[in-house]
Formats: C-alpha cells, sequence, structure tokens
C-alpha cells in the first residue's frame, strides 16, 4: 500500500472495488475496511456528521485486500477549492511569471530585478494589514504593482475552483498537463476537509498542477491553467480530526515534495505552513458563509510556499515536467501521495460523475 501513514490517527478515504464500485474505507490496524452503508454512502455524508470520528470507529464493515482496490482522491461530492498566493516566496514567483509574460527563457532576469526591487520586504506582512497597505503604495510607485500582489497581501483571498466533484484523482494515478504547456510544475499543499456549516473536519495533501506558462500570458486563463483532465490529485487518505491531530498540527506541517524524472533529473522541496500569510480558519472563513454556501462541503487547498527554479535542461532554463516523472508529495502526519505525469490527453478519461455515482449507489442499494 506504501501510504507512510503514521501508525496512529483516524484515516478514512475513498476506493474503487472492481464489479462493485466506489467504497468510503476506514485503515484499522493497517487494514483497510469498507464501512459504506445506507447511513453514509459517501465521504461527504461522513463529513456531514456532527461526530464523523465517533462514527468510523464503531461503524462495521469489510476488510479489504489492498491489491484489488485502486485508491480514489477522498472526497466525492464535496466542491474542489483552492487557495492561491497565500506564501510570499510563492507570491513573488506569480509576479515573475506575470512580468515574464508566460516565457520561461525571460524568468531569470525577471526574477533578478524583481528580487532586487522586493527582496524579502514582504515577509511577515499580515494581509490587509496598514502596514500592507503602506508596501502596496510603494510598490505601486516604483511600477511593481501586481494582482498577484494584490491577492497575497490585500485583504481578500483568492479562492477558485481546482476541478469539478469527483473529477480529482488519487494516490497511484496518473496527473496530466495540459498538451500546450511547457513550463509547469507541481504545487505540493495541504487540503482541508470542510463540512456544509464550514467546519474543518480534517486534512490531506493535494498536488495543484499548475501550468506557469498558461496563466503567466493573463490570470483570466487560470481556468485553463489549473482544470484540466487528472489536473488535481488528493490523498492518499484524509485524517480526521481527533485527540490526535488537530488544526495546530495543519499549522505546523511540513509539506515535502520530491519529483524524480526517467532522465535522472530530481527535484526536492518543502513548503512550511509556518509561512504561510494567511490563517487556514481565515481562507475558510472567506470561502464559506452567508456570501456562499456549500451544501456538500469543500476541499480547500492552502496553497504552497513552494515555487521551482531548479535548472533541468539548460542554465536559466528554469524547471518544468516531463512525461513519466514520478511526483511525491508527503508530511509525516499525513502520509505520502504519489503520482506519474503525462499529458491530459493521454490520462484516462474522467467519465465516473455525480450522475454515475448516484446510479452506482442507488443499484447497490445504498440510497
Amino acid at each position: 500500500m506504501n501510504l507512510d501513514l503514521p501508525e496512529h490517527g483516524t484515516f478514512v478515504g475513498r476506493v474503487l472495488r472492481p464489479d462493485i464500485g466506489p467504497a468510503v474505507v476506514v485503515l484499522r490496524d493497517g487494514v483497510l475496511v469498507d464501512i459504506t452503508c445506507r447511513d453514509m454512502p459517501t465521504l461527504r455524508d461522513l463529513i456531514e456528521r456532527d461526530d464523523p470520528v465517533g462514527f468510523v470507529r464503531e461503524a462495521q464493515g469489510e476488510a479489504l485486500d489492498t491489491s484489488d482496490v485502486t485508491f480514489l482522491a477522498p472526497c466525492d461530492l464535496q466542491a474542489v477549492k483552492a487557495a492561491g498566493v497565500t506564501f510570499a516566496a510563492s507570491m513573488v514567483e506569480r509576479v515573475i511569471e506575470e512580468q515574464a509574460a508566460g516565457d520561461p527563457a525571460r524568468a531569470a532576469e525577471v526574477r533578478a530585478r524583481v528580487s532586487q526591487a522586493i527582496g524579502d520586504s514582504l515577509s511577515g506582512l499580515v494581509p490587509g494589514s496598514p502596514q500592507a497597505a503602506k508596501a502596496k503604495r510603494a510598490l505601486q510607485a516604483e511600477g511593481l504593482w501586481s494582482q498577484y500582489l494584490e491577492v497575497g497581501i490585500g485583504p481578500d483571498a483568492e479562492v477558485f475552483t481546482k476541478c469539478q466533484p469527483l473529477a480529482a484523482v488519487g494516490h497511484g494515478a496518473q496527473i496530466g498537463l495540459h498538451p500546450d504547456s511547457h513550463w509547469n510544475n507541481p504545487e505540493p499543499e495541504v487540503v482541508l476537509a470542510v463540512s456544509s456549516a464550514g467546519e474543518i473536519k480534517g486534512a490531506t495533501l493535494g498536488n495543484d498542477v499548475n501550468l506557469r506558462d498558461f496563466e503567466g500570458r493573463s490570470a483570466l486563463l487560470l481556468s485553463k491553467a489549473k482544470d484540466n483532465n487528472a489536473s488535481c490529485a488528493i490523498g492518499p487518505m484524509l485524517r480526521l480530526f481527533d485527540e490526535t491531530y488537530g488544526i495546530e498540527d495543519v499549522r505546523d506541517a511540513e509539506v515535502r515534495l520530491r519529483v524524480e524524472g526517467a532522465d535522472g533529473f530530481s527535484l526536492d522541496g518543502v513548503s512550511s505552513m509556518r509561512q504561510i500569510s494567511r490563517d487556514p480558519t481565515d481562507i475558510v472563513a472567506q470561502t464559506i458563509g452567508r456570501h456562499h454556501q456549500y451544501p456538500d462541503g469543500f476541499m480547500l487547498f492552502l496553497g504552497t510556499l513552494f515555487a521551482p527554479t531548479q535548472d533541468r535542461d539548460a542554465p536559466s532554463a528554469g524547471f518544468t515536467h516531463k512525461v513519466g516523472d514520478i511526483v511525491t508529495i508527503s508530511e509525516s502526519r499525513l502520509g505520502s501521495l504519489q503520482n506519474v505525469v503525462t499529458l491530459s490527453t493521454q490520462a484516462p478519461e474522467w467519465v465516473f460523475g455525480t450522475g454515475a455515482l448516484m446510479r452506482n449507489l442507488a443499484t447497490r442499494d445504498l440510497l
């Protein structure tokens, strides 16, 4: 199974059972147990319960052979949302993308100019604070203000739709790049599971696959840069908040990334949640409220500190993926999410949507 999950904790997820369909599972003493039932046919139904931890600890189920199942993303009917530009370092990289107009050949020169002008002056700024407003005025005077700096240090967070419900892939699946992209990267992130009442019920890992050339040409291409076939990975399992794990552990998370290419190239990175500019609870509050409801809850990517600049093919060329790259995102309390890079046009097509799930559950007498 190789999920690298810690021994203690309440871990739930979803798997695909051959000739049966998707199942909600819990990990008990290293064994996956199918606990799908009429009281909880979907993971969404579990997250909506007042006490999901108590429910899964008491739930009866069927032990599964992990060699017979495929891991799915640990979410189903929930919306999949993502927060952007939540770290100062990655915020500067977004400015560089914009200034370079999505051209990786120009990135090194632009990076040097922007870094000289900005430096680490944005570190420690609280978004929306008087100090942030002062920094905004100074940057505007230098002609360096950007829409990315607006959402990075301004009062309003950037929260966008990463993909449709049921479109995210899970641990072990292929992740897809748009075939027209030539400058792209993985984005290792913590992902929260939030109920329809806005309560954070657990956390997992995610890869918010990013196309730097598309978004760099225009921020209006965000949907094309972010939402493609197999372009969102979540997993390996969802760790529910209980007596062993909670929001403070999320705030303390060290998310690690490793990329291994068939060409012998390797890249390592880390995204420390201690350096996030916006608190996770603030991002949740900006996503759900009287202004916007999510009756099935949502999964929320919290953003990443990691923005790769390591050259891969030539000096100053920077990093971009190649087909066959193995991407591993890990965190000591959340396990490891591993996927293999391919093109969105070559990854398995997404064909199992909400309608298919409802028909499957109805056939199994779970609705």
